[in-house]
C-alpha cells in the first residue's frame, strides 16, 4: 500500500473536502476512510487536525461530526452556509445526516 508524507496527506484531505457537493456534508470519519485507503490508516482526529490547521480555503462546513454537529466555535458561520446551500438541518440545528450525507470515494494517489 502506498504511503504519503504529511504534506501529501493534507493535500488528500483537502482534495476530498473540495469534492463535497453544495448542500451536502460528509463526516470526518468518511474523509478518513477515503484518504486512509491511500495512506494506510489515519482516522477522524487526523482529518480534524488537518481541517483545523489548513481547512480555511475549502468548504470546511461540509465536514461534520458523526452526529451532524460542528464544534461550537464554528456553528454560526456554518449555519449561514447551510442556509445558503439549502443543506437539510434537524430542529436541533445539526445537519440531518440521513438526508445530507455524501460518501466520498477513495481518492487516486497523488501525482509524484
Amino acid at each position: 500500500m502506498p504511503r504519503v508524507d504529511p504534506e501529501e496527506y493534507v493535500e488528500l484531505v483537502l482534495r476530498c473536502v473540495e469534492q463535497v457537493p453544495r448542500g451536502r456534508v460528509t463526516t470526518y470519519g468518511a474523509v478518513a476512510e477515503a484518504v486512509g485507503v491511500l495512506v494506510g490508516g489515519g482516522g477522524p482526529r487526523q482529518v480534524g487536525s488537518v481541517m483545523a490547521a489548513y481547512g480555511g480555503p475549502v468548504p470546511w462546513w461540509r465536514v461534520v461530526r458523526a452526529d451532524g454537529s460542528l464544534p461550537p466555535s464554528h456553528q454560526g458561520e456554518a449555519r449561514q452556509a447551510y442556509l445558503e446551500e439549502a443543506t437539510p438541518l434537524r430542529p436541533s440545528g445539526n445537519v440531518d445526516l440521513r438526508r445530507a450525507f455524501w460518501q466520498p470515494q477513495a481518492l487516486d494517489p497523488p501525482d509524484g
